[in-house]
């Protein structure tokens, strides 16, 4: 189903039938994703009594409860919420679901330490003009999907690469790590703050996705970019980015 999509004076010729999932799914096991010392999600049938929702036990349904954290097990995005004393939802303050993106590929540079992704190494990687920026950090393994991210001081983005991106005029920015500040800082969050510009000029519309998987033959590039969250009313909502190739512009 060949569509097109109209960004500023371009317009965009996509495949809605070739979509390109980035998202890590959720799994009811120690081997899902996880992050930030939490115990894996749980899924389960309920209970009542002795009715068990669950077809295989006598039930017409399976009928489970969910139990995650969106920050810990798996892709998510979050809004300014993340940060404020105040509530901010991101339901409310994401309201547009398509835009152009580009995916850059990185990696990141040793200091001390540490890994970090720097100004440079961004102003060196972009190529186009996106609203959204999506940084697959290298070495990329299908391991990032069930990676146990506790303890492990993940690479991340300086303050000022995050302020770079934020000057550029990037609304959406999207990442395969847990975090993009450093997983020990002591509540800094230097790379959030610099990215929403809060809280002097604070970027409500602006979004933060983490723990993507960008696959090895999905290239660097240009591409029309589909956000979707889940309808929670929350600073972050577990979530399910779409990439589509771009066919043409003009």
């Amino acid at each position: 189903m060949i569509t097109h999509i109209k960004h500023q004076e371009n317009t965009y010729t996509i495949n809605l039938l070739q979509p390109l999932d980035i998202s890590i799914p959720l799994r009811a096991s120690s081997e899902n994703v996880n992050a930030w010392y939490l115990s894996p999600p749980t899924i389960e049938p309920v209970t009542n009594g002795d009715w068990i929702g669950k077809v295989s036990e006598g039930a017409s349904t399976n009928f489970n409860n969910i139990l995650f954290n969106p920050h810990a097990h798996g892709t998510h995005t979050e809004c300014v919420g993340h940060i404020t004393p105040e509530f901010y939802s991101v339901n409310k303050l994401l309201t547009q679901f398509f835009c152009t993106a580009e995916v850059i590929s990185i990696q990141p540079e040793k200091k001390e330490n540490d890994l970090i992704v720097t100004k440079k190494q961004i102003q060196t990687a972009i190529r186009s003009n996106p609203q959204a920026l999506i940084i697959r950090t290298l070495p990329n393994t299908i391991k990032k999907c069930d990676k146990q991210y506790s303890h492990t001081n993940w690479p991340y983005l300086t303050e000022e690469a995050a302020h770079y991106i934020a000057e550029l005029g990037i609304k959406h920015l999207l990442i395969d790590l847990p975090s993009v500040d450093k997983e020990k800082d002591d509540g800094k969050l230097l790379a959030h703050k610099a990215f929403w510009k809060y809280p002097e000029h604070t970027r409500f519309e602006a979004t933060i996705t983490e723990m993507i998987f960008v696959n090895t033959h999905i290239n660097d590039g240009e591409y029309i970019l589909n956000l979707q969250i889940a309808s929670f009313e929350n600073d972050a909502s577990p979530s399910k980015p779409v990439l589509y190739k771009v066919l043409s512009s003009e």
